[in-house]
């Protein structure tokens, strides 16, 4: 639990980050129908015990022109004892958030320990992100997928009086199936805890129409990882068969505000870095148009 090491009250909690919060409130609440361009810094080769890896990739984000970045808690970990100096390095860019990813979770919760999870989000606020991004292991009876509802919406809860969006990511197996389990935790979390990070590039991979999706539930989502596939196999974003104009078409229509992020995650893991992410950003540009900012 959050509070287990905090042992702050609500209210001191609150106070403690409220200038923080503030800067994040006024980043991430985009007027209606904007949308922001961010990259995950996957794409390039980080070693979390050489800090200047994360920072050269960052760099690499803003030179680009992407608006903002999200990266795994591996790399901000090792950076604890001086949580400003990432926000010194970003000079500028959003600090979409930080995500919890790992290969095995909690069985209780499917999520990772609440030790860690509290941990990182509580170096992620310190820090200045605005999200904190939760993966998970799918649920496989009505039992697990009830105590991982449950287990979202109370660390969403927690993750709202640091100032920060909690948000889950789902991988290819929660879009499978006739009765996604997507569908379900969109139907069973609390929207004021809880939002999601679509990340789209799986659910396309797995099968899932995409567009249908972004449809049902855009209301629901803070962002959406963007990935393309040409015969099944990883290509940069817009050189694939994914439907990134169709996606960005129904985001249009629903007048949406939030992030696309371009991610690369090539399971030969290679790191492409620029070469991925140049074309990428162009892509985005040319789907959501010239400039979104």
């Amino acid at each position: 639990m959050f509070r287990s090491i905090h042992k702050l009250t609500r209210r001191q909690a609150l106070a403690s980050f409220a200038l923080p919060m503030l800067e994040r409130m006024l980043l991430a609440k985009a007027p209606p129908g904007r949308i922001q361009l961010g990259c995950q810094t996957n794409a390039w080769p980080i070693h979390p015990a050489d800090s200047n890896t994360l920072f050269s990739a960052i760099a690499s984000i803003r030179d680009l022109g992407f608006s903002g970045f999200e990266t795994g808690f591996a790399n901000v970990v090792p950076l604890a004892q001086d949580p400003a100096a990432l926000k010194q390095h970003a000079r500028g860019l959003a600090l979409f958030g930080v995500h919890i990813f790992q290969l095995q979770y909690d069985p209780a919760t499917l999520l990772a320990s609440s030790d860690l999870i509290a941990k990182v989000a509580d170096l992620g606020a310190k820090m200045g992100f605005e999200r904190l991004i939760l993966s998970g292991a799918p649920a496989n009876d009505a039992a697990a997928l009830k105590g991982k509802i449950e287990a979202l919406n109370r660390y969403g809860e927690q993750a709202k009086e640091l100032g920060l969006t909690l948000a889950y990511h789902n991988h290819g197996p929660e879009c499978q199936g006739a009765n996604p389990e997507i569908e379900s935790l969109m139907a069973g979390t609390d929207p004021n805890f809880v939002s999601f990070l679509l990340d789209a590039g799986h659910a396309f991979d797995a099968g899932a129409d995409v567009v249908a999706l972004v449809k049902r539930h855009a209301e629901r989502l803070t962002g959406l990882h963007l990935r393309d596939y040409r015969n099944g196999k990883q290509v940069p974003l817009g050189k694939g068969d994914f439907p990134l104009a169709a996606v960005a078409n129904e985001l249009r229509r629903k007048n949406w505000s939030g992030w696309a992020l371009a991610e690369e995650e090539r399971l030969d893991g290679s790191k492409p870095g620029n070469a991925a992410a140049a074309p990428a950003i162009a892509a985005l540009h040319n789907a959501f148009g010239a400039r979104t900012e």
